[in-house]
């Protein structure tokens, strides 16, 4: 009997024991989950420069935010720099999931975006504020065949580039054959001001002015501080050129799998982030321009034939929307809703 009744108080013991533990951990469960008992989602997000650069300050704030509306159900690993995958394979990384969300700039694949190639070029655009939200709507608009197997997160671009040279460059004289950097696509522009264009993306450009490769950048110009370009390049040419397209990518197999509500806020961001990135950029070119003059002794280099510089690149547009309707696209509908846009978002 008294061997029954310790049987009992055992198997009664573990059984209480078994629900206390139970509890505990659910308690414990409850407690750490700050998204409301659902589902907790961790993306990847990768992009090429460094998480100095401006294109990287728009991840983080997109990452802070969707943190934030979701209330932290959504959770973003961000590699910078190219730890994950660099500009020549962002898309192709993105599309096998070796990220779910690559930042790329689309002016980096030449003849892959020829509509974007036409906003590309010179416009006219003021600043990265109104280029970003022109950009943004353009590729919602007209959204880029390259890009049907994936979902667009949002687009910005840069202010207009200027030519940043070690030599000061006031005439087409001195531009002459010079070595430049520029993002592929562009070329055209600057082979028809007659420099000799080098293709690279943008990290690469610090060693490539360093080692001789090249004899100045051109780009926007928070990259003088960013990057420490200043160091290298002493003149910056004060004739705006082209823009820079930025596009954040998720995979589409991801996108479809999110719940309904988190897609919700990634389209609510989408807009959102075109802006902030614009003003961001805008504020910080004046303060790298402002650093680049105090501290390394930049110059800024006015030009003594402008009318020279315009007359040859008025045609460049003209060119990029025939060779875009020679293939079947809505090219001059598109240059027409580019100033449309930019009209638009100079007035606001």
């Amino acid at each position: 009997m008294r061997f029954i009744k310790k049987k009992k108080f055992l198997t009664l013991f573990l059984c209480c024991f078994m629900v206390f533990l139970m509890a505990a951990c659910g308690t414990k469960e409850t407690a750490g989950d700050k998204s409301g008992g659902k589902e907790s989602i961790t993306l990847s997000y990768a992009f090429f420069a460094p998480d100095n650069t401006f294109p990287a300050i728009q991840m983080k704030k997109w990452a802070e935010e969707l943190e934030s509306r979701t209330d932290g159900q959504v959770k973003i690993e961000m590699f910078f720099g190219g730890t994950l995958l660099e500009a020549s394979n962002m898309f192709d990384g993105v599309a096998n999931g070796t990220a779910d969300i690559g930042l790329t700039a689309t002016t980096y694949e030449p003849k892959r975006f020829p509509l974007l190639e036409i906003s590309d070029l010179p416009s006219g655009y003021p600043n990265s504020e109104v280029a970003s939200q022109v950009v943004h709507d353009l590729m919602k608009e007209y959204p880029p065949e390259a890009l049907k197997d994936f979902k667009i997160i949002t687009a910005f671009a840069t202010e207009p580039s200027y030519i940043q040279s070690k030599e000061a460059i006031s005439s087409l004289k001195d531009l002459s054959g010079k070595q430049l950097r520029i993002s592929g696509g562009l070329t055209p522009v600057m082979e028809k001001l007659g420099a000799a264009p080098v293709g690279m993306s943008q990290n690469e450009a610090s060693e490539a002015l360093q080692t001789g490769v090249i004899e100045g950048n051109i780009s926007s110009r928070e990259v003088l501080k960013d990057l420490k370009l200043a160091e290298s390049v002493k003149h910056v040419t004060d004739y705006p050129l082209t823009i820079t397209s930025f596009v954040a990518v998720m995979n589409k197999d991801k996108w479809d799998a999110l719940p309904e509500d988190v897609q919700e806020v990634i389209e609510e961001l989408s807009s959102e982030m075109s802006e902030f990135t614009g003003k961001y950029l805008d504020e910080h070119v004046q303060e790298a321009m402002q650093w680049s003059e105090e501290e390394e002794g930049l110059s800024v280099v006015s030009l003594s034939d402008e009318e020279k510089w315009n007359e040859l690149l008025k045609t460049t547009q003209k060119e990029a929307v025939e060779k875009a309707e020679a293939k079947g696209l809505p090219a001059k509908e598109y240059q027409k809703r580019l100033y449309e846009l930019i009209e638009e978002y100079k007035g606001k």
